[in-house]
């Protein structure tokens, strides 16, 4: 199967529209969305409609689950907290309804679907080989897809290698290939929304789960429509002006 995995939408409905086009060229089978489908943006209803209608599976992220009032925001920072509270008195019932029957995790295809990581689905940052063979030692996947670090990047350890310390990880660069056949892998897609990698185009990941072979893509898409929307919606400047530089 052919499958484009993509992750932490965060609201920004002109990258989710982009990335889309971009995945019905490319002619893939499914869709997989690793969660975090609201936070941070201004149009979470556009965003959950068409994940819902794309989407074959969606997992819940934290900014979800704080929208459902499900998860504590104090460790929040204040625009993050601020667009949750946005987001609790603005989305629709179909929304709140949609994010409130997903899980933070699930299988697909034999592979692991985790919004932050194995050992914890829903908060924890991979973004260390150290974290990433902590993962790998209790994922029962060989090779495990996850989100919520909004940086696209891929973690590897060979077969046959003792546990600890022989775990390699990069960043993944538009275009860049991974060849999955062997070893234990942890992959993130990067960010949809709101990229943290310094490429301020939105991210996804092309999955092919029979040849276990991955290959990232970026796509240009209008950031100034996005970051207008979050200024015009009354929500923290600072959440439209950090598009423009993928931080």
């Amino acid at each position: 199967m052919r499958a484009a995995v993509i992750s932490d939408i965060h609201s920004n409905l002109p990258a989710l529209e982009a990335v889309l086009e971009a995945i019905d060229h490319a002619g893939v089978e499914e869709i997989w969305c690793l969660g975090d489908v609201v936070g941070y943006g201004a149009q979470p209803d556009g965003c959950a409609d068409l994940v819902r209608e794309r989407c074959s599976i969606c997992l819940v992220g934290n900014h979800d689950l704080a929208a459902l009032e499900r998860l504590d925001i104090s460790s929040f920072s204040s625009a993050a907290a601020t667009a949750v509270s946005w987001t609790q008195e603005t989305a629709s019932k179909e929304t709140m309804d949609f994010l409130g029957a997903l899980e933070p995790q699930a299988e697909r295809e034999g592979i692991g679907l985790f919004h932050a990581s194995p050992r914890d689905p829903v908060w924890e940052y991979v973004l260390s080989t150290d974290q990433a063979e902590d993962c790998m030692d209790i994922q029962s996947q060989r090779v495990a897809l996850i989100g919520h670090s909004h940086v696209a990047l891929f973690f590897v350890r060979p077969d046959g290698e003792p546990q600890g310390g022989m775990a390699r990880g990069a960043q993944a660069g538009d275009g860049s290939s991974l060849a999955m056949r062997e070893a234990t892998w942890l992959v993130n897609p990067g960010s949809v929304g709101q990229p943290r990698d310094g490429d301020p185009r939105a991210a996804w990941l092309e999955l092919d789960t029979e040849e276990c072979q991955g290959q990232y893509h970026r796509v240009t898409y209008n950031i100034e429509v996005a970051a207008e929307a979050i200024i015009d919606a009354g929500l923290p400047r600072h959440l439209g002006e950090r598009l423009y530089a993928g931080q």
